[in-house]
């Protein structure tokens, strides 16, 4: 495996706390073991398959898809263009990472988290994008984020920071990529007391690129983050969702999805992680892989002490809608604490014969009966999304794919 090393993210240039935080990332790879399936957190994962030396920086990638369902949706901004400059949405501030007064704060320290993921992405940022939502702004102007990648080992790192009594949407997408592209994204929710924050992000790279990305949202008293995630593109497409409900009457809504075609590998974990009282979240993920595909799905429900009268739900179904494909669903449970509230549930098989019967006794033939189940599946969960602007590009592009697999 050909690990960055301190020359070569020293190369990426950039201010001195920021080439330095890459190459501590880059010094943590080079000590500590490659990852394995073996390990837990990489369970039913191909990652023992990575060869970091087949993802090489500048290769083309391909062209990107246009993404119809979000034209007209808010401010559409380009992140390679933005590292460029800053701008002002709506009364929102969004800036480079690099030019923040407090970048090397957000940046987090320099020792990198203890995850493969975490540590590889950071010694290969070349920048980030900063949201800042003043105290009571209330945006009503969704950000559109489009990240169009090309070859290498791809870091983009996007912080959101929504002050307290504010709001805001950002929807973010994935375009382009191909066989020399590793996209490893972080994005950082911050929500303070009594904010709201609602982020999608989309990935839709070709589908011969790897996609590791990381979202971690943590809230505030009376905070509310909701979620929309999609994976659609990529190879290995894996997306691990934590949110942390720090503070008492803090809610957290994640919807999520993903389809299957070909042979991809489609992985999602989550962790809902809550700390403080009367905290809420609500999990549904709802996904289907056809031909060779195969699906992970790994959820984790933490309630630490202290979280009394805490209510979460975890809600995981998957269709395998041919021989050939495969699901895993593994959900999970950890209490520390005795007066909350929890639920968790998983399906996998194939579409539902009584539904089927009732269709065709009806008249539908066999092939449409199937596509109205299918496309209804995936309706179900877009329409449970309040995240309308992302809703309409993830329901496009899920069409676009179920017509090519035959079945819409």
């Amino acid at each position: 495996m050909s690990l960055p090393t301190p020359e070569s993210t020293a190369a990426r240039g950039g201010p001195a706390w920021l080439v330095a935080a890459r190459q501590d990332a880059a010094n943590w790879l080079a000590t500590s073991p490659a990852p394995s399936s073996s390990a837990e957190v990489w369970r039913y994962s191909p990652i023992d398959d990575l060869d970091l030396g087949v993802f090489l920086p500048g290769a083309t990638g391909t062209q990107a898809r246009t993404l119809g369902g979000l034209e007209g949706i808010g401010v559409r901004i380009d992140a390679a263009a933005l590292l460029a400059g800053a701008s002002d949405v709506d009364g929102v501030s969004v800036s480079s990472l690099s030019a923040h007064p407090e970048g090397a704060v957000l940046l987090g320290s320099a020792a990198p988290a203890d995850e493969f993921v975490a540590a590889l992405s950071l010694a290969s940022i070349d920048d980030g994008i900063v949201i800042d939502v003043p105290r009571a702004r209330l945006s009503s102007t969704p950000i559109v984020i489009v990240h169009n990648l090309a070859g290498g080992v791809q870091a983009r790192r996007t912080i959101v920071r929504a002050a307290p009594g504010s709001s805001v949407t950002v929807i973010e997408a994935w375009v382009g990529g191909g066989d020399t592209t590793l996209s490893a994204p972080v994005t950082e929710l911050l929500v303070d007391d009594g904010a709201h924050v609602a982020h999608a992000s989309i990935q839709l790279l070709d589908d011969a690129s790897w996609h590791l990305g990381t979202v971690k949202a943590r809230v505030g008293r009376d905070g509310v983050v909701t979620q929309l995630t999609a994976g659609l593109g990529a190879a290995y497409d894996r997306c691990r969702t934590d949110v942390t409900l720090a503070g008492q009457g803090a809610s957290s809504v994640l919807r999520s999805t993903y389809l299957g075609t070909a042979d991809q590998i489609h992985d999602l974990r989550t962790h809902q992680i809550h700390e403080a009282p009367r905290t809420t979240s609500d999990l549904l993920c709802k996904g289907a892989v056809t031909g060779d595909s195969r699906s992970i799905y790994t959820g984790l429900i933490t309630m630490r002490h202290g979280a009394s009268r805490a209510d979460a739900n975890q809600t995981n179904h998957n269709l395998v809608l041919s021989d050939g494909a495969h699901a895993d669903s593994v959900p999970n449970l950890d209490i520390a604490e005795n007066d909350v509230r929890c639920s968790h549930a998983s399906t996998v098989g194939p579409l539902d014969e009584d539904q089927r019967f009732y269709l065709e006794a009806r008249g539908i033939e066999p092939v449409d009966a199937e596509r109205l189940l299918v496309r209804g599946f995936f309706t179900d969960l877009l329409e449970r999304s309040s995240i309308i602007g992302a809703r309409g590009v993830v329901g496009e592009v899920l069409d676009e794919r179920l017509e090519g697999a035959g079945l819409r």
